[in-house]
């Protein structure tokens, strides 16, 4: 099982399920064994809680992370492109208008490619074109210091270039950085044993209601909800913001050819 392979919302909806119905079979078990001592389902039902509390930190932690990596992962392309750019414009004619040129065309590919969550057939041909993209770009920048090999300024746009080709599969690794399936699986399963322990110290009790359970079962659900928002690099309630790339592709846009 992969949670990325399915929405988060359904994703969501599970585990609200999962746990509040974990939480009400345990309270029909404590319903049944109403008459046995209470104070070791407490003491566990304290440390389970407790050591949700943990895992919920630790897996957020992680998400947060990879998002603060995938933020300087855009900054950093964007600028990376963008100073690429600013050194073609220094190089001979005709070869600065077209790196201009495909620079252009090479920003707007690589936004398609973060801005929207595309199809795994067209994300691959969105990848295969930038790669096609930059050995064009190689292309030109062979040319140019077979004319002229000098260090400005056409040691300087190869260099851009290395640095722009670099950060693309820098932030293509920090995309795959993500919480491990193993680990939202055990938070689920660890969520969904507390939930049960929970409704069984509350079957123990009459007195105690089940909204308490209810409300801890939804808000533990809302939280691994937004730990999975965060840890997904794609549009999403929280996602990270593609505005360098914006401002990026507007200034080369802006370049006259």
């Amino acid at each position: 099982m992969d949670f990325a392979d399915y929405p988060l919302p359904l994703i969501f909806v599970a585990g609200i399920v999962g746990i509040l119905t974990a939480s009400e079979i345990g309270r029909r078990f404590g319903l049944l064994s109403s008459r046995r001592s209470r104070e070791n389902i407490s003491t566990l039902e304290g440390s389970i809680l407790g050591l949700l509390a943990l895992m919920i930190g630790f897996t957020f932690a992680m998400a947060l992370s990879g998002f603060e990596q995938r933020r300087g992962a855009v900054l950093n392309e964007a600028n990376a492109i963008s100073t690429a750019t600013l050194r073609a414009r220094l190089l001979p004619a005709p070869h600065s208008t077209e790196c201009i040129k495909l620079l252009r065309e090479y920003v707007q590919v690589r936004l398609d490619i973060t801005q929207r969550v595309l199809p795994p057939k067209e994300n691959t041909a969105a990848i295969v074109r930038s790669r096609a993209i930059q050995e064009a770009l190689w292309q030109q920048a062979k040319a140019i210091a077979v004319k002229d090999n000098a260090v400005v300024p056409t040691g300087l746009f190869i260099q851009a270039l290395n640095e722009t080709f670099d950060r693309q599969e820098a932030r293509h690794a920090v995309l795959l950085n993500r919480v491990p399936n193993m680990v939202l699986i055990a938070l689920y399963g660890l969520a969904i044993v507390a939930g049960a322990f929970a409704g069984y110290a509350a079957g123990l009790d009459a007195q105690r209601s089940r909204l308490p359970i209810f409300t801890m079962g939804v808000l533990v659900s809302i939280v691994i909800f937004l730990i999975q928002d965060v840890d997904r690099p794609g549009p999403g309630l929280i996602a990270v913001s593609q505005q360098p790339m914006l401002d990026a592709a507007a200034s080369i846009a802006a370049f006259a050819d």
